[in-house]
């Protein structure tokens, strides 16, 4: 009897005050979409960090000449850098790349940008050295053994790009977390204001309750529940926006990269994985919220 009254009691409070809990229904669902949007993003750098830790290597390009005229690096300068590379023991593996090669991967990395792979010609792309090296952490170990050899272009770390990658992707996660953070403290004042405009409209029936013998908890609990409750559909509706978004935007517009496998797609899982934790934040600042804004303006 006493489940059934306060269950009433919540679903007359969100009637009652309609507008303000669509509102805070809406502002919990942005707030926890924004904060779900980082963690999936956080899921994403560590997925294509994991890929590209085993796969870091330096590319160490060489001139117009060897690479026009020694396909197989079978003549001396590339010769003697090869022999010199495959002897260094800061090196765990030494793969040549013609140029013809080199336009071959170029087709098929770009094979989703046909325009892009038209205006590519094999004489523009040099061949290369691929070291792989032991410690990942060390490629100045290359760069200052071989920058200025005779036969040597120029001298690429993978590490540097992917860095400034990454840097970008935390970046894009900073700024959703800020925001996140931004919508979360409205959030928090509509939860409060709820709350106390729920208790005020209903003050007559709260102090006759409390007159017939009703404990504090048991006429307040109708109000904390409001917030919860409003506070899960906000989560539940935070995570059906982050399923559309991944199935109707992102997939098209990262369709390229994640075919390439630059970055690691975001799958089903990931929002699985992620769905919790937002149920989970919901709950709990919602209840927080009510149970405080109770305690500190609510007397009866």
């Amino acid at each position: 009897m006493r489940a059934s009254f306060v269950f009433s009691e919540v679903l007359t409070g969100l009637r009652r005050n309609v507008t303000m809990t669509v509102a805070m229904i809406l502002t919990t669902m942005i707030s926890l979409a924004l904060l779900g949007g980082g963690l999936l993003v956080v899921r994403m750098i560590d997925k294509t960090q994991a890929v590209y830790e085993d796969k870091l290597e330096v590319n160490v390009y060489l001139t117009n000449d060897i690479s026009a005229n020694d396909k197989d690096c079978q003549e001396d300068p590339c010769k003697g850098l090869r022999t010199d590379l495959e002897s260094n023991p800061a090196i765990e593996t030494v793969e040549y790349e013609n140029r013809d090669e080199a336009y071959k991967r170029f087709k098929e990395i770009f094979e989703s940008q046909p325009e892009l792979v038209k205006l590519a010609r094999p004489e523009a792309l040099p061949a290369s050295f691929n070291v792989k090296l032991l410690d990942p952490d060390r490629p100045e170990v290359i760069v200052q053994s071989y920058s200025g050899r005779v036969g040597v272009d120029s001298i690429a770390d993978q590490s540097e790009f992917l860095q400034r990658f990454f840097d970008a992707l935390n970046g894009v996660r900073n700024l959703t977390f800020a925001i996140a953070l931004i919508q979360a403290v409205a959030a928090l004042l509509l939860i409060s204001n709820t709350v106390q405009v729920s208790a005020f409209t209903r003050r007559t029936e709260v102090g006759i309750m409390r007159l017939v013998g009703a404990t504090r908890w048991y006429t307040q609990l109708p109000f904390l529940l409001e917030a919860v409750v409003a506070g899960v559909v906000g989560a539940i509706l935070a995570i059906l926006l982050l399923t559309g978004a991944k199935l109707w935007f992102l997939d098209g517009v990262l369709e390229g990269p994640f075919a390439a496998g630059v970055v690691r797609p975001i799958d089903g899982l990931d929002i699985l994985l992620t769905a919790p934790w937002l149920l989970l934040t919901a709950i709990g600042i919602s209840a927080v919220t009510g149970y405080v804004t109770l305690r500190l303006y609510v007397r009866q």
